[in-house]
């Protein structure tokens, strides 16, 4: 294959089967000396390099990315100017371990975070390699922070696979068979799915599904098996990702943060696949007015590299040393990619988010018109979530034809991805035209229409 930059085409090229010759001999020594437990869809996507919003295969095959690595590639894939700062830093330090010794980029992108996340300045940061770190950073802190060690954490959640981050996550058994008991004492409570409503009348009052899930953790919770005061965190998603796309409804995230305040627990949002622009703001969290104790983040804020990071109250996070460290968190080289990356954002990528974003909501809208197997499009920004069910009479979920679209799309050269039980999460890269947003319609049209 060609080493020269991918030039981008206008639609997606597909010249041979899926996967082709090439793919084929790397997925089976992929299966030969790689874990099995990697959690691969039905369809074989090998890559061997892409630009912007185009992804090309090791036989040709050119693909347009509507995923982005499951919303990584927040700039697009390679854009030049993060290239470009990840092959000055390398050539001047890639690693001096930044819990022993100083560089200057650990101060300048914590002090960048500082001023752009949702939690009270002044803030400290800790740096880590992924968003199940700093998660796990988080859950440390919190028992720290409070000395308390009972977490309540939400159904469908997705923190992560690490075990402290685990005993969090609940978004399928699959994440948790074999494992025994988790590792923390987490209880978890029905998230505030509006199209899916758990909770009963009774419970919602006025104030729909977010009220339910308030007076579930206010009323049952605090007043059976959980004393508010043993509390250390909540921990939540803005937006669920791997859950299915759901966002908190209006009033829910704000109600989580009056309980905290009168029980002295910390409010931990995760923004690990919500941040970074991705819906639209540079935070999820900025669309509903709230500002948490400690926030999580990762994926989007490296474009690409392994880089997380806990942004806390610096009066929450001042624990000694020794308390919680990483030999690569915080490495030179993530950190320069992080820096441009969110140089990139502010200058018109979530923008970018917010207005391409709306045009792909309403494209995906007028086909839940068309369809009627799409019960529900959700989602701000390019965080956006479809859910296939059988009919719009029953809503019963669609799981089997959403796997279906998912690879006829795949096979079009359409690359998206499934989360939760049956709906399609789209998430591509920030840098998505308008263009792209109709090219990627008419295929996920296609596919639907095949899939019936």
């Amino acid at each position: 294959m060609s080493s020269s930059v991918l030039a981008p085409p206008r639609r997606p090229e597909i010249k041979t089967e899926l996967p082709g010759p090439n793919g084929k001999k790397i997925i089976e020594a992929d299966a030969k000396f790689v874990t099995p437990s990697y959690p691969r869809p039905d369809f074989k996507l090998v890559a061997e390099r892409a630009s912007g919003v185009w992804v090309e295969d090791v036989d040709g095959n050119i693909f347009l990315d509507c995923n982005a690595g499951v919303a990584v590639c927040s700039t697009g894939h390679c854009h030049p100017d993060v290239v470009k700062a990840i092959q000055d830093q390398a050539e001047q330090l890639i690693h001096m371990c930044g819990t022993d010794y100083y560089y200057r980029h650990m101060p300048q992108l914590a002090e960048k975070l500082d001023a752009i996340v949702p939690v009270q300045s002044p803030t400290k940061t800790h740096f880590a390699n992924s968003g199940t770190e700093a998660v796990e950073t988080a859950l440390k802190l919190a028992m720290h922070a409070t000395g308390r060690d009972k977490f309540i954490a939400f159904f469908n959640s997705f923190h992560g696979r690490t075990l402290g981050s685990l005993s969090l996550t609940s978004s399928k058994a699959a994440q948790r068979r074999g494992f025994k008991r988790q590792a923390l004492d987490v209880v978890h409570v029905p998230y505030p799915n509006e199209f899916r409503n758990p909770f009963n009348e009774a419970d919602c009052g006025d104030g729909g599904a977010a009220q339910g899930a308030l007076n579930w953790i206010e009323e049952r919770l605090f007043k059976t098996t959980t004393p508010p005061d043993e509390v250390a965190g909540i921990v939540v998603e803005a937006v669920q990702g791997e859950g299915g796309y759901v966002p908190a409804p209006k009033g829910f995230l704000q109600g989580l943060r009056r309980i905290c305040d009168q029980h002295g627990i910390m409010l931990i949002i995760d923004e690990v696949q919500s941040g970074m622009g991705r819906t639209g703001k540079m935070f999820a969290s900025d669309h509903y007015d709230v500002q948490a104790d400690i926030v999580c983040i990762a994926k989007g804020i490296g474009s690409g590299l392994p880089i997380g990071a806990c942004v806390a109250r610096a009066d929450i996070m001042d624990w000694k040393p020794g308390a919680h460290a990483s030999t690569f968190g915080g490495n030179p080289v993530c950190i320069a990619a992080a820096l441009k990356t969110i140089e990139l954002l502010e200058g018109g990528l979530v923008q970018n988010s917010a207005e391409v974003g709306a045009y792909l909501k309403a494209g995906l809208e007028k086909l839940k018109t068309k369809y009627d197997c799409i019960g529900d499009v959700r989602g701000m920004g390019l965080m956006i979530g479809v859910e296939f069910v059988e009919n719009k009479t029953s809503l019963k979920p669609a799981p089997e034809l959403r796997d279906r679209i998912e690879i006829a799309c795949f096979d079009r050269g359409l690359i998206i991805l499934g989360c939760g039980n049956n709906a399609i999460r789209w998430s591509p890269p920030l840098i998505l035209t308008k263009e792209n947003v109709d090219v990627a319609l008419e295929i996920f049209d296609e596919a639907i229409a095949a899939s019936l």
